[in-house]
């Protein structure tokens, strides 16, 4: 779901040019009716003349191939006038790598935080290759039953592992990322490898650079071992392959769209993964899988070489086993990127170990309200010190709002549509991008601009909301936060907070101010720590 790629969405069968419009005054009128209008025959008739030079407009527009690195020459900011960002550093005390030790079987690191993993290479107890082979053979054992693979990379992995080595040979050390392994969410372009956006038509898809965020991250030390799965076009667990899986019942999905990021992830089959969300799509299957996962504030991350869905939702984010993990993750992807004109630069101190003792906290009462299991993450909360603030979020229809994203998205595909190749992809259902892109297109321009104008109210109220507190804590899918805060922008940590009857792991969301994901981190990073949910993984 991003900005930026260099590839055409159609090269070829361009999609030809239908005959002259000439609608007729009843058509006119009938037009007017599907979006909520009445005219009248005298107001359809002074109208004919406009409406069919309007579309005939569009067919020459229709004839220029734009590709979808291509944003609209308008700009999302989640920042407004008087409420400024709130990059404050959290204070925390630095952390240091653990002092460990291997055990003879390099496997039984699998689910090994990485400060553990960081701590291994750098003495020279294991070597980034011997630990790349290792994820490598799990992830194609795993991978035949969790179908979470879409390309392996591993010329690439084994030729940037042996170079990592002999960096540490010597002495240099790149940072606690050096020679860990991890997956791509594969709408991220990956130099030499396809992208597919799990989407048939784009199967044979090659990209020829590496994501902005594949970059930062090799300059990390991180070692890329596969493209992992999303739903076809990020939407759900369904790709061109099948069905990607559940490590803790592999009988149900993923969920998605980072379905094979989570998937790996909680599977121990990759170290860390790189998600995507533009509605849920990294806490939903963080949640389903039982993963620790970060999504950043909107703007934070460049998303250039990656697919772009809705261009003022998208965000990129880590998908891990724990918050400090996802924090390393964090800190190595944020900042400048001359490449995506629409990131916003802020500054980014990591928050080390912080106590959280006095700080304000929000809840969201009726969620917790309408959730028992919930509720204990309060009284951990409180346990910590915390001093929990109850807030109301502001009240806006923000499930009509997300037309928004429907638009944009129709927008980004528009000449899939248009070629008739969306009858390609796997899902033909009322729910499912095919039939989403073809309704979307009969939104008014009007109502697009006027969702976005009830998002600016929308992001003043939440800044008012969110005063004198420095995050909230909420169920992941109660209330209205998950698409509300995916609106204005603001940053969520999802955690695993237990586990149901059947086994299946349940999250806790925490949302902080925006580009406030130092104080944010710490505070998830002092309750997870306080727990052992995400101590807990799946049996093969």
């Amino acid at each position: 779901m991003i900005v930026q790629i260099v590839l055409a969405l159609v090269t070829q069968d361009a999609p030809q040019a239908p005959p002259p419009v000439s609608p007729t005054e009843e058509e006119v009128r009938t037009s007017g009716r599907v979006v909520g209008l009445e005219f009248t025959e005298s107001e359809a008739k002074l109208m004919l003349r406009g409406v069919t030079e309007s579309l005939r407009g569009f067919e020459r527009m229709q004839k220029l191939s734009i590709d979808n690195a291509v944003a609209p020459a308008t700009a999302f900011a989640p920042l407004i006038a008087g409420v400024p960002a709130r990059p404050e550093p959290a204070g925390g005390k630095p952390f240091q790598l653990p002092d460990a030790d291997r055990t003879e079987n390099v496997e039984d690191l699998a689910f090994a935080d990485i400060p553990t993993l960081a701590s291994l290479i750098r003495s020279r107890k294991v070597s980034c290759v011997e630990l790349t082979k290792m994820y490598l053979a799990r992830l194609r054992r795993l991978d035949k039953t969790l179908s979470c693979v879409i390309t392996f990379t591993e010329e690439r992995a084994l030729e940037r592992a042996g170079e990592l080595d002999r960096e540490i040979a010597a002495g240099k050390w790149r940072g606690p990322l050096h020679g860990i392994p991890y997956g791509a969410k594969d709408l991220l372009a990956a130099k030499g490898y396809p992208t597919t956006w799990g989407s048939v038509p784009f199967k044979e898809q090659k990209i020829d650079l590496d994501a902005t965020v594949i970059r930062k991250l090799d300059e990390a030390g991180a070692v890329l071992i596969a493209k992992l799965t999303l739903g076809e076009l990020a939407w759900g667990d369904v790709w061109f392959g099948g069905t990607t899986k559940n490590p803790w019942n592999p009988k149900e999905g993923s969920s998605g769209s980072s379905a094979g990021s989570a998937s790996a992830t909680a599977a121990g089959g990759v170290a860390f993964a790189i998600g995507s969300e533009t509605l849920g799509s990294i806490v939903s299957p963080a949640t389903r899988c039982g993963c620790s996962a970060l999504r950043p504030t909107f703007g934070r991350v460049s998303r250039h070489g990656a697919m772009a869905l809705a261009w003022s939702m998208d965000k990129l984010g880590p998908i891990c086993r724990s918050v400090r993990d996802a924090e390393i993750v964090f800190a190595a992807i944020q900042g400048p990127d001359p490449l995506d004109d629409h990131l916003i630069d802020q500054p980014y101190s990591p928050p080390g170990v912080a106590d959280v003792k006095g700080w304000k906290v929000g809840y969201l009462k009726d969620a917790f309200d309408r959730s028992e299991r919930d509720k204990k993450v309060l009284e951990e909360l409180t346990a910590l010190g915390v001093d929990l603030v109850e807030i109301e979020l502001p009240s806006y229809p923000v499930t009509d709002m997300t037309l928004v994203l429907w638009t944009e998205a129709a927008a980004a595909f528009d000449e899939l549509t248009r070629s008739g190749k969306d009858d390609l992809l796997v899902r033909q259902v009322d729910q499912a991008w095919p039939n989403v892109f073809r309704y979307a297109r009969l939104v008014p321009a009007v109502e697009y601009v006027r969702a976005n104008r009830l998002r600016t109210m929308l992001m003043r109220d939440m800044a008012k909301a969110m005063e004198g507190i420095e995050a909230y804590v909420h169920p992941s899918f109660g209330g209205s936060s998950l698409t509300l805060t995916n609106l204005t922008g603001h940053p969520t940590v999802v955690l695993p907070s237990g586990f149901a009857e059947s086994g299946s792991p349940y999250s806790i969301s925490f949302t902080g101010q925006l580009f406030g994901e130092s104080k944010l981190i710490a505070l998830a990073d002092a309750w997870q720590r306080s727990t052992s949910y995400h101590k807990r993984h799946p049996r093969e």
